[in-house]
Protein backbone atom coordinates (compact mmCIF):
# COMPACT_ATOMS: atom_id res chain seq x y z
CA UNK A 1 0.00 0.00 0.00
CA UNK A 2 1.40 3.41 -0.97
CA UNK A 3 2.20 6.09 1.60
CA UNK A 4 -0.55 8.40 0.32
CA UNK A 5 -3.07 5.56 0.39
CA UNK A 6 -2.17 4.57 3.95
CA UNK A 7 -2.39 8.25 5.01
CA UNK A 8 -5.88 8.43 3.51
CA UNK A 9 -6.94 5.31 5.39
CA UNK A 10 -5.61 6.68 8.68
CA UNK A 11 -7.39 9.99 8.12
CA UNK A 12 -10.70 8.24 7.42
CA UNK A 13 -10.22 5.99 10.45
CA UNK A 14 -9.73 9.13 12.54
CA UNK A 15 -12.91 10.67 11.14
CA UNK A 16 -14.80 7.48 11.99
CA UNK A 17 -13.35 7.32 15.51
CA UNK A 18 -14.16 10.93 16.30
CA UNK A 19 -17.55 10.79 14.59
CA UNK A 20 -18.63 7.68 16.47
CA UNK A 21 -17.97 9.48 19.75
CA UNK A 22 -20.75 11.86 18.87
CA UNK A 23 -24.09 11.25 20.58
CA UNK A 24 -26.87 9.29 18.91
CA UNK A 25 -28.36 11.21 15.93
CA UNK A 26 -31.63 11.71 17.80
CA UNK A 27 -29.72 13.37 20.66
CA UNK A 28 -27.79 15.53 18.19
CA UNK A 29 -31.04 16.82 16.75
CA UNK A 30 -32.32 17.50 20.27
CA UNK A 31 -29.12 19.42 21.11
CA UNK A 32 -29.44 21.37 17.86
CA UNK A 33 -33.03 22.23 18.75
CA UNK A 34 -31.93 23.72 22.08
CA UNK A 35 -29.04 25.52 20.37
CA UNK A 36 -31.44 27.13 17.88
CA UNK A 37 -33.65 28.29 20.73
CA UNK A 38 -30.72 29.89 22.54
CA UNK A 39 -29.19 31.46 19.39
CA UNK A 40 -32.57 32.80 18.32
CA UNK A 41 -32.92 34.55 21.68
CA UNK A 42 -29.44 36.06 21.37
CA UNK A 43 -29.61 37.19 17.72
CA UNK A 44 -33.14 38.50 18.05
CA UNK A 45 -31.64 41.36 20.04
CA UNK A 46 -29.76 42.62 16.98
CA UNK A 47 -30.87 44.41 13.81
CA UNK A 48 -29.53 43.15 10.49
CA UNK A 49 -29.23 44.89 7.11
CA UNK A 50 -29.64 41.65 5.16
CA UNK A 51 -32.74 41.81 2.94
CA UNK A 52 -34.87 38.70 2.58
CA UNK A 53 -35.48 38.43 -1.20
CA UNK A 54 -38.77 36.63 -0.61
CA UNK A 55 -40.35 39.55 1.27
CA UNK A 56 -38.12 42.49 0.32
CA UNK A 57 -37.73 43.32 4.00
CA UNK A 58 -34.80 43.10 6.41
CA UNK A 59 -34.22 39.67 7.96
CA UNK A 60 -35.51 39.51 11.51
CA UNK A 61 -34.40 36.66 13.77
CA UNK A 62 -37.39 35.43 15.76
CA UNK A 63 -36.92 34.69 19.46
CA UNK A 64 -38.16 31.16 20.08
CA UNK A 65 -37.76 31.36 23.86
CA UNK A 66 -40.62 33.76 24.48
CA UNK A 67 -43.68 32.47 26.27
CA UNK A 68 -45.85 32.74 23.16
CA UNK A 69 -43.27 30.95 20.98
CA UNK A 70 -42.87 28.06 23.44
CA UNK A 71 -46.64 27.75 23.83
CA UNK A 72 -47.00 27.67 20.05
CA UNK A 73 -44.24 25.05 19.82
CA UNK A 74 -45.94 22.78 22.34
CA UNK A 75 -49.34 23.13 20.66
CA UNK A 76 -47.86 22.22 17.27
CA UNK A 77 -45.44 19.48 18.36
CA UNK A 78 -47.62 16.61 17.14
CA UNK A 79 -48.44 18.21 13.80
CA UNK A 80 -44.78 19.16 13.27
CA UNK A 81 -43.90 15.48 13.60
CA UNK A 82 -46.78 14.06 11.57
CA UNK A 83 -46.28 16.71 8.88
CA UNK A 84 -42.56 15.91 8.49
CA UNK A 85 -42.40 15.09 4.76
CA UNK A 86 -39.60 12.45 4.79
CA UNK A 87 -41.47 10.45 7.45
CA UNK A 88 -44.51 9.79 5.26
CA UNK A 89 -42.34 9.15 2.20
CA UNK A 90 -40.29 6.51 3.99
CA UNK A 91 -43.11 4.72 5.81
CA UNK A 92 -45.55 4.51 2.90
CA UNK A 93 -42.88 3.28 0.50
CA UNK A 94 -41.56 0.75 3.03
CA UNK A 95 -45.02 -0.76 3.50
CA UNK A 96 -45.01 -1.87 -0.12
CA UNK A 97 -41.30 -2.66 -0.27
CA UNK A 98 -41.66 -4.64 2.98
CA UNK A 99 -44.23 -6.97 1.39
CA UNK A 100 -42.01 -7.45 -1.67
CA UNK A 101 -38.94 -8.08 0.48
CA UNK A 102 -40.35 -10.43 3.12
CA UNK A 103 -42.39 -12.40 0.61
CA UNK A 104 -39.13 -13.27 -1.11
CA UNK A 105 -39.89 -11.42 -4.35
CA UNK A 106 -36.95 -9.00 -4.10
CA UNK A 107 -34.54 -11.76 -3.10
CA UNK A 108 -35.66 -13.94 -5.99
CA UNK A 109 -35.45 -11.06 -8.47
CA UNK A 110 -31.98 -10.12 -7.28
CA UNK A 111 -30.87 -13.73 -7.58
CA UNK A 112 -31.92 -13.77 -11.23
CA UNK A 113 -30.27 -10.41 -11.86
CA UNK A 114 -27.02 -11.41 -10.19
CA UNK A 115 -26.78 -14.50 -12.35
CA UNK A 116 -26.42 -12.23 -15.41
CA UNK A 117 -24.54 -9.22 -13.99
CA UNK A 118 -20.73 -9.19 -14.32
CA UNK A 119 -19.22 -8.55 -10.91
CA UNK A 120 -16.86 -5.90 -12.26
CA UNK A 121 -19.80 -3.80 -13.51
CA UNK A 122 -21.84 -4.01 -10.32
CA UNK A 123 -20.56 -0.74 -8.81
CA UNK A 124 -21.16 1.54 -11.82
CA UNK A 125 -24.57 -0.01 -12.43
CA UNK A 126 -25.62 0.62 -8.82
CA UNK A 127 -24.47 4.25 -9.00
CA UNK A 128 -26.16 4.80 -12.37
CA UNK A 129 -29.46 3.40 -11.10
CA UNK A 130 -29.12 5.58 -8.00
CA UNK A 131 -28.69 8.68 -10.17
CA UNK A 132 -31.67 7.77 -12.36
CA UNK A 133 -33.79 7.34 -9.22
CA UNK A 134 -33.87 11.16 -8.85
CA UNK A 135 -36.61 11.12 -11.46
CA UNK A 136 -38.80 9.48 -8.82
CA UNK A 137 -38.03 12.20 -6.24
CA UNK A 138 -37.08 10.46 -2.95
CA UNK A 139 -37.39 6.89 -4.21
CA UNK A 140 -33.63 6.41 -4.18
CA UNK A 141 -33.40 6.87 -0.43
CA UNK A 142 -36.08 4.32 0.44
CA UNK A 143 -35.48 1.82 -2.34
CA UNK A 144 -32.13 2.00 -4.17
CA UNK A 145 -29.82 2.53 -1.18
CA UNK A 146 -31.01 -0.47 0.89
CA UNK A 147 -31.19 -2.68 -2.22
CA UNK A 148 -27.59 -1.78 -3.06
CA UNK A 149 -26.50 -3.23 0.28
CA UNK A 150 -28.47 -6.39 -0.44
CA UNK A 151 -26.97 -6.77 -3.91
CA UNK A 152 -23.37 -6.23 -2.77
CA UNK A 153 -23.82 -8.72 0.08
CA UNK A 154 -25.27 -11.31 -2.27
CA UNK A 155 -22.27 -10.89 -4.60
CA UNK A 156 -19.86 -11.57 -1.75
CA UNK A 157 -18.88 -7.92 -1.41
CA UNK A 158 -19.17 -5.72 1.64
CA UNK A 159 -22.75 -4.42 1.95
CA UNK A 160 -21.64 -1.06 3.40
CA UNK A 161 -19.68 -0.41 0.21
CA UNK A 162 -22.88 -0.90 -1.79
CA UNK A 163 -24.83 1.42 0.49
CA UNK A 164 -22.10 4.07 0.24
CA UNK A 165 -21.98 3.84 -3.56
CA UNK A 166 -25.74 4.17 -3.87
CA UNK A 167 -25.86 7.04 -1.35
CA UNK A 168 -23.20 8.84 -3.38
CA UNK A 169 -25.29 8.43 -6.53
CA UNK A 170 -28.67 9.29 -5.01
CA UNK A 171 -27.58 12.25 -2.89
CA UNK A 172 -24.04 13.29 -3.87
CA UNK A 173 -24.95 13.25 -7.56
CA UNK A 174 -28.42 14.68 -6.97
CA UNK A 175 -28.25 17.03 -9.96
CA UNK A 176 -26.57 14.61 -12.36
CA UNK A 177 -29.29 12.93 -14.39
CA UNK A 178 -30.05 12.53 -18.08
CA UNK A 179 -33.78 12.17 -17.34
CA UNK A 180 -35.69 15.39 -16.53
CA UNK A 181 -37.43 15.45 -13.16
CA UNK A 182 -39.66 17.68 -11.06
CA UNK A 183 -36.66 19.53 -9.61
CA UNK A 184 -35.91 21.07 -13.04
CA UNK A 185 -39.05 23.21 -13.40
CA UNK A 186 -39.07 23.88 -9.66
CA UNK A 187 -35.61 25.49 -9.64
CA UNK A 188 -36.25 27.15 -13.01
CA UNK A 189 -39.25 28.97 -11.56
CA UNK A 190 -37.06 30.58 -8.87
CA UNK A 191 -34.31 31.35 -11.40
CA UNK A 192 -36.69 33.06 -13.80
CA UNK A 193 -38.35 35.19 -11.14
CA UNK A 194 -34.91 36.20 -9.84
CA UNK A 195 -33.68 37.07 -13.36
CA UNK A 196 -36.78 39.18 -13.99
CA UNK A 197 -35.68 41.50 -11.20
CA UNK A 198 -33.12 42.74 -13.76
CA UNK A 199 -34.84 41.87 -17.04
CA UNK A 200 -38.67 41.62 -16.76
CA UNK A 201 -38.94 40.02 -20.20
CA UNK A 202 -36.37 37.23 -19.74
CA UNK A 203 -37.55 33.63 -20.00
CA UNK A 204 -35.65 30.63 -18.59
CA UNK A 205 -36.24 27.15 -20.04
CA UNK A 206 -36.99 24.44 -17.44
CA UNK A 207 -34.36 22.23 -19.13
CA UNK A 208 -31.69 24.95 -19.22
CA UNK A 209 -29.18 22.65 -17.43
CA UNK A 210 -30.22 19.36 -19.02
CA UNK A 211 -27.16 18.83 -21.24
CA UNK A 212 -24.76 19.61 -18.40
CA UNK A 213 -26.65 17.37 -15.97
CA UNK A 214 -26.64 14.54 -18.52
CA UNK A 215 -22.89 14.85 -19.13
CA UNK A 216 -22.30 14.98 -15.37
CA UNK A 217 -23.87 11.53 -15.00
CA UNK A 218 -20.80 9.86 -16.50
CA UNK A 219 -18.52 11.90 -14.23
CA UNK A 220 -20.37 10.95 -11.03
CA UNK A 221 -20.48 7.28 -12.03
CA UNK A 222 -16.73 7.31 -12.72
CA UNK A 223 -15.87 9.04 -9.44
CA UNK A 224 -18.11 6.72 -7.44
CA UNK A 225 -16.81 3.61 -9.21
CA UNK A 226 -13.17 4.42 -8.50
CA UNK A 227 -13.69 5.45 -4.87
CA UNK A 228 -15.92 2.48 -4.02
CA UNK A 229 -13.61 -0.15 -5.48
CA UNK A 230 -10.23 1.41 -4.66
CA UNK A 231 -10.77 3.32 -1.41
CA UNK A 232 -14.00 2.43 0.39
CA UNK A 233 -14.26 -1.33 -0.02
CA UNK A 234 -10.57 -2.06 0.74
CA UNK A 235 -10.98 -0.04 3.93
CA UNK A 236 -13.97 -2.21 4.90
CA UNK A 237 -12.19 -5.53 4.42
CA UNK A 238 -11.70 -6.01 8.19
CA UNK A 239 -15.17 -4.75 9.17
CA UNK A 240 -17.20 -7.80 10.16
CA UNK A 241 -20.80 -8.17 9.03
CA UNK A 242 -22.44 -8.99 12.37
CA UNK A 243 -26.07 -8.02 11.74
CA UNK A 244 -29.07 -10.16 12.69
CA UNK A 245 -29.04 -13.14 10.28
CA UNK A 246 -32.84 -13.01 10.07
CA UNK A 247 -32.68 -9.42 8.82
CA UNK A 248 -30.06 -10.13 6.13
CA UNK A 249 -31.58 -11.61 2.94
CA UNK A 250 -30.32 -15.00 1.78
CA UNK A 251 -30.01 -16.06 -1.82
CA UNK A 252 -30.56 -19.78 -2.11
CA UNK A 253 -31.20 -21.39 -5.46
CA UNK A 254 -34.77 -20.94 -6.67
CA UNK A 255 -36.88 -24.07 -6.94
CA UNK A 256 -39.47 -24.60 -9.69
CA UNK A 257 -42.32 -23.17 -7.61
CA UNK A 258 -40.35 -20.03 -6.75
CA UNK A 259 -39.25 -19.55 -10.36
CA UNK A 260 -42.85 -19.72 -11.51
CA UNK A 261 -43.92 -17.27 -8.79
CA UNK A 262 -41.14 -14.89 -9.84
CA UNK A 263 -42.28 -14.94 -13.48
CA UNK A 264 -45.87 -14.06 -12.59
CA UNK A 265 -44.85 -11.46 -10.00
CA UNK A 266 -42.51 -9.78 -12.50
CA UNK A 267 -45.26 -9.88 -15.13
CA UNK A 268 -47.56 -8.15 -12.62
CA UNK A 269 -45.05 -5.36 -12.15
CA UNK A 270 -44.48 -4.98 -15.90
CA UNK A 271 -48.23 -4.86 -16.59
CA UNK A 272 -48.57 -2.22 -13.89
CA UNK A 273 -45.86 -0.08 -15.46
CA UNK A 274 -47.34 -0.46 -18.95
CA UNK A 275 -50.78 0.50 -17.63
CA UNK A 276 -49.28 3.59 -16.01
CA UNK A 277 -47.60 4.58 -19.28
CA UNK A 278 -50.89 4.28 -21.17
CA UNK A 279 -52.59 6.46 -18.57
CA UNK A 280 -49.86 9.09 -18.96
CA UNK A 281 -49.86 9.22 -22.79
CA UNK A 282 -53.10 11.19 -23.44
CA UNK A 283 -52.67 14.95 -23.36
CA UNK A 284 -55.64 15.25 -21.00
CA UNK A 285 -54.40 12.54 -18.62
CA UNK A 286 -55.50 13.22 -15.02
CA UNK A 287 -51.87 12.66 -13.99
CA UNK A 288 -50.69 15.68 -16.01
CA UNK A 289 -50.84 19.26 -14.77
CA UNK A 290 -53.31 21.85 -16.06
CA UNK A 291 -50.96 22.63 -18.98
CA UNK A 292 -50.59 18.99 -19.97
CA UNK A 293 -47.03 18.61 -18.63
CA UNK A 294 -45.73 15.51 -16.85
CA UNK A 295 -42.52 16.89 -15.33
CA UNK A 296 -44.11 19.95 -13.75
CA UNK A 297 -43.85 20.02 -9.97
CA UNK A 298 -47.65 20.48 -9.90
CA UNK A 299 -48.31 17.40 -12.05
CA UNK A 300 -50.15 14.71 -10.04
CA UNK A 301 -47.73 12.06 -11.37
CA UNK A 302 -44.81 13.86 -9.70
CA UNK A 303 -46.71 13.96 -6.43
CA UNK A 304 -47.71 10.30 -6.68
CA UNK A 305 -44.30 8.67 -7.00
CA UNK A 306 -44.25 7.23 -3.48
CA UNK A 307 -47.80 5.76 -3.67
CA UNK A 308 -46.85 4.26 -7.04
CA UNK A 309 -43.75 2.69 -5.49
CA UNK A 310 -46.03 1.28 -2.79
CA UNK A 311 -48.36 -0.31 -5.36
CA UNK A 312 -45.68 -1.48 -7.79
CA UNK A 313 -44.00 -3.46 -5.00
CA UNK A 314 -47.07 -4.45 -3.00
CA UNK A 315 -48.89 -6.18 -5.88
CA UNK A 316 -45.95 -8.26 -7.20
CA UNK A 317 -45.00 -9.06 -3.60
CA UNK A 318 -48.51 -10.40 -2.98
CA UNK A 319 -48.45 -12.47 -6.18
CA UNK A 320 -45.04 -13.95 -5.35
CA UNK A 321 -45.93 -14.58 -1.72
CA UNK A 322 -49.12 -16.52 -2.42
CA UNK A 323 -47.77 -18.43 -5.44
CA UNK A 324 -44.50 -19.41 -3.74
CA UNK A 325 -46.22 -20.41 -0.51
CA UNK A 326 -44.59 -17.72 1.63
CA UNK A 327 -48.06 -16.33 2.32
CA UNK A 328 -50.70 -18.80 3.49
CA UNK A 329 -53.32 -16.12 4.13
CA UNK A 330 -53.79 -12.35 4.19
CA UNK A 331 -52.56 -12.17 7.80
CA UNK A 332 -49.13 -13.35 6.64
CA UNK A 333 -49.03 -10.44 4.21
CA UNK A 334 -50.00 -7.92 6.90
CA UNK A 335 -47.34 -9.42 9.18
CA UNK A 336 -44.68 -8.49 6.61
CA UNK A 337 -45.88 -4.87 6.70
CA UNK A 338 -45.65 -4.95 10.50
CA UNK A 339 -42.14 -6.34 10.30
CA UNK A 340 -41.14 -3.61 7.85
CA UNK A 341 -42.43 -0.94 10.27
CA UNK A 342 -40.56 -2.56 13.16
CA UNK A 343 -37.36 -2.06 11.19
CA UNK A 344 -38.21 1.62 10.86
CA UNK A 345 -38.81 2.21 14.59
CA UNK A 346 -35.37 3.70 15.18
CA UNK A 347 -35.78 6.03 12.21
CA UNK A 348 -39.17 7.18 13.49
CA UNK A 349 -37.60 8.21 16.80
CA UNK A 350 -34.86 10.16 14.99
CA UNK A 351 -37.40 11.71 12.63
CA UNK A 352 -39.30 13.09 15.62
CA UNK A 353 -36.34 15.13 16.86
CA UNK A 354 -35.22 15.99 13.32
CA UNK A 355 -38.66 17.41 12.48
CA UNK A 356 -38.69 19.59 15.59
CA UNK A 357 -35.20 20.94 14.86
CA UNK A 358 -35.89 21.73 11.19
CA UNK A 359 -39.14 23.48 12.07
CA UNK A 360 -37.44 25.61 14.74
CA UNK A 361 -34.51 26.45 12.46
CA UNK A 362 -36.90 27.69 9.79
CA UNK A 363 -39.08 29.64 12.21
CA UNK A 364 -36.03 31.37 13.75
CA UNK A 365 -34.82 32.75 10.36
CA UNK A 366 -31.24 31.83 11.33
CA UNK A 367 -30.87 29.80 8.12
CA UNK A 368 -32.04 32.72 5.99
CA UNK A 369 -29.61 35.05 7.75
CA UNK A 370 -26.70 32.64 7.21
CA UNK A 371 -27.44 32.20 3.50
CA UNK A 372 -28.03 35.88 2.72
CA UNK A 373 -25.05 37.21 4.67
CA UNK A 374 -22.76 34.64 3.01
CA UNK A 375 -24.01 35.66 -0.43
CA UNK A 376 -23.50 39.34 0.33
CA UNK A 377 -19.89 38.73 1.40
CA UNK A 378 -19.23 36.94 -1.89
CA UNK A 379 -20.83 39.78 -3.81
CA UNK A 380 -18.70 42.41 -2.04
CA UNK A 381 -15.46 40.63 -3.00
CA UNK A 382 -15.98 41.42 -6.73
CA UNK A 383 -13.96 38.46 -7.96
CA UNK A 384 -13.38 37.38 -11.61
CA UNK A 385 -16.23 35.42 -13.20
CA UNK A 386 -14.75 31.93 -12.87
CA UNK A 387 -13.60 32.57 -9.31
CA UNK A 388 -17.06 33.92 -8.46
CA UNK A 389 -18.68 30.76 -9.85
CA UNK A 390 -16.36 28.63 -7.71
CA UNK A 391 -17.21 30.81 -4.72
CA UNK A 392 -20.92 30.27 -5.30
CA UNK A 393 -20.38 26.52 -5.48
CA UNK A 394 -18.42 26.49 -2.21
CA UNK A 395 -20.87 28.78 -0.42
CA UNK A 396 -23.82 26.65 -1.53
CA UNK A 397 -22.07 23.48 -0.37
CA UNK A 398 -21.46 25.09 3.03
CA UNK A 399 -25.01 26.43 3.45
CA UNK A 400 -26.29 22.99 2.43
CA UNK A 401 -24.84 21.61 5.67
CA UNK A 402 -27.46 23.64 7.54
CA UNK A 403 -30.37 24.13 5.12
CA UNK A 404 -31.17 20.84 3.41
CA UNK A 405 -33.99 21.72 1.02
CA UNK A 406 -32.69 22.49 -2.48
CA UNK A 407 -35.68 24.66 -3.39
CA UNK A 408 -35.67 26.51 -0.04
CA UNK A 409 -32.01 27.44 -0.45
CA UNK A 410 -32.51 28.58 -4.03
CA UNK A 411 -35.51 30.67 -2.99
CA UNK A 412 -33.10 32.50 -0.68
CA UNK A 413 -29.93 32.55 -2.77
CA UNK A 414 -31.38 32.80 -6.29
CA UNK A 415 -32.67 36.39 -6.00
CA UNK A 416 -29.18 37.41 -4.81
CA UNK A 417 -26.93 35.29 -7.02
CA UNK A 418 -28.85 35.55 -10.30
CA UNK A 419 -29.20 39.37 -10.53
CA UNK A 420 -25.68 39.85 -9.14
CA UNK A 421 -24.09 37.66 -11.82
CA UNK A 422 -26.28 39.04 -14.59
CA UNK A 423 -24.62 42.39 -13.86
CA UNK A 424 -21.29 40.61 -14.38
CA UNK A 425 -22.59 39.29 -17.75
CA UNK A 426 -23.04 35.74 -16.39
CA UNK A 427 -26.30 34.09 -17.44
CA UNK A 428 -28.96 32.78 -15.05
CA UNK A 429 -28.45 29.35 -16.65
CA UNK A 430 -24.81 29.14 -15.59
CA UNK A 431 -25.57 30.50 -12.12
CA UNK A 432 -28.23 27.84 -11.62
CA UNK A 433 -25.85 25.09 -12.79
CA UNK A 434 -23.23 26.23 -10.26
CA UNK A 435 -25.83 26.26 -7.50
CA UNK A 436 -27.05 22.75 -8.32
CA UNK A 437 -23.49 21.42 -8.27
CA UNK A 438 -22.75 22.88 -4.84
CA UNK A 439 -26.12 21.79 -3.51
CA UNK A 440 -25.47 18.14 -4.44
CA UNK A 441 -21.91 17.64 -3.29
CA UNK A 442 -22.28 18.10 0.48
CA UNK A 443 -25.59 16.25 0.95
CA UNK A 444 -23.83 13.06 1.96
CA UNK A 445 -21.76 14.51 4.83
CA UNK A 446 -24.38 16.38 6.82
CA UNK A 447 -26.13 14.45 9.61
CA UNK A 448 -28.78 17.21 9.52
CA UNK A 449 -29.99 15.97 6.12
CA UNK A 450 -33.34 14.27 6.89
CA UNK A 451 -32.41 10.99 5.18
CA UNK A 452 -28.91 10.72 6.69
CA UNK A 453 -30.17 8.91 9.83
CA UNK A 454 -32.08 6.49 7.62
CA UNK A 455 -28.87 5.51 5.82
CA UNK A 456 -27.26 4.89 9.24
CA UNK A 457 -30.14 2.50 9.96
CA UNK A 458 -29.52 0.69 6.66
CA UNK A 459 -25.86 0.22 7.61
CA UNK A 460 -26.72 -1.06 11.10
CA UNK A 461 -28.65 -3.86 9.46
CA UNK A 462 -25.29 -5.37 8.51
CA UNK A 463 -22.82 -3.83 10.97
CA UNK A 464 -24.45 -3.18 14.34
CA UNK A 465 -21.78 -0.75 15.54
CA UNK A 466 -22.33 1.67 12.65
CA UNK A 467 -22.61 5.25 13.86
CA UNK A 468 -22.55 8.73 12.42
CA UNK A 469 -18.75 8.65 12.26
CA UNK A 470 -18.78 5.40 10.29
CA UNK A 471 -21.04 6.84 7.62
CA UNK A 472 -19.21 10.19 7.56
CA UNK A 473 -15.88 8.46 7.04
CA UNK A 474 -17.38 6.41 4.20
CA UNK A 475 -18.95 9.39 2.46
CA UNK A 476 -16.29 12.09 2.98
CA UNK A 477 -14.09 10.92 0.07
CA UNK A 478 -17.11 10.96 -2.25
CA UNK A 479 -18.15 14.44 -1.14
CA UNK A 480 -14.71 16.03 -1.50
CA UNK A 481 -13.96 14.39 -4.85
CA UNK A 482 -17.39 15.16 -6.28
CA UNK A 483 -17.11 18.80 -5.17
CA UNK A 484 -13.60 19.27 -6.58
CA UNK A 485 -13.85 17.27 -9.80
CA UNK A 486 -17.37 18.39 -10.66
CA UNK A 487 -16.33 22.01 -10.22
CA UNK A 488 -13.37 21.49 -12.55
CA UNK A 489 -15.70 19.71 -14.97
CA UNK A 490 -18.07 22.71 -15.02
CA UNK A 491 -15.19 25.13 -15.67
CA UNK A 492 -13.88 22.99 -18.55
CA UNK A 493 -17.42 22.54 -19.89
CA UNK A 494 -17.84 26.33 -19.75
CA UNK A 495 -14.45 26.93 -21.34
CA UNK A 496 -15.30 24.65 -24.26
CA UNK A 497 -18.62 26.40 -24.76
CA UNK A 498 -20.66 23.19 -24.76
CA UNK A 499 -24.37 24.09 -24.37
CA UNK A 500 -25.67 23.85 -20.80
CA UNK A 501 -29.17 22.94 -21.89
CA UNK A 502 -32.12 23.90 -24.04
CA UNK A 503 -32.23 27.64 -24.87
CA UNK A 504 -29.39 28.22 -22.40
CA UNK A 505 -26.38 30.49 -22.61
CA UNK A 506 -23.29 31.33 -20.57
CA UNK A 507 -23.47 35.10 -20.92
CA UNK A 508 -26.09 37.76 -20.31
CA UNK A 509 -27.42 39.16 -22.48
CA UNK A 510 -27.22 36.12 -24.73
CA UNK A 511 -25.26 36.73 -27.88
Amino acid sequence: MSTSSSWTMRALDKVEKVGNKLPDPAIIFAFCLFAVWVLSAIFSQFTFDAIDPRSGEAVVVNNLLTGDSLANFLSRMVTIFTGFAPLGVVLVAMLGVGVAEHSGFISAGLKRMLDSTPKMLLTPMVILIAIISHTATDAGYVLVIPLAGVIFYAMGRHPLAGIAAAFAGVSGGFCANFIPSAIDPLLQSFTQSAAQLIDPDIQVNPLNNWFFNSASTLLIVSIGWYLTDKIIEPRLKDVEVDGDPEEIPRFDELDQKQSRALRYATLTMVVGIIALVFILIPGDSPLRDSNGKLTSFAAPIMQSIVPLIFLLFLLPGMVYGFMSGTFKNTKDMIDTMTKAMQGMSYYIVMAFFCALFIDAFGKSNLGALLAIEGAEVLKAMQLPSMVTIVGIILLTAFVNLFVGSSSAKWALLGPIFVPMLMQLNISPDLTQAAYRLGDSSSNIITPLMPYFPLVVVYCQRYVKSTGIGTLLSLMLPYSLCILALWTVFLLIYWGLGVPLGIQASYVYPAG
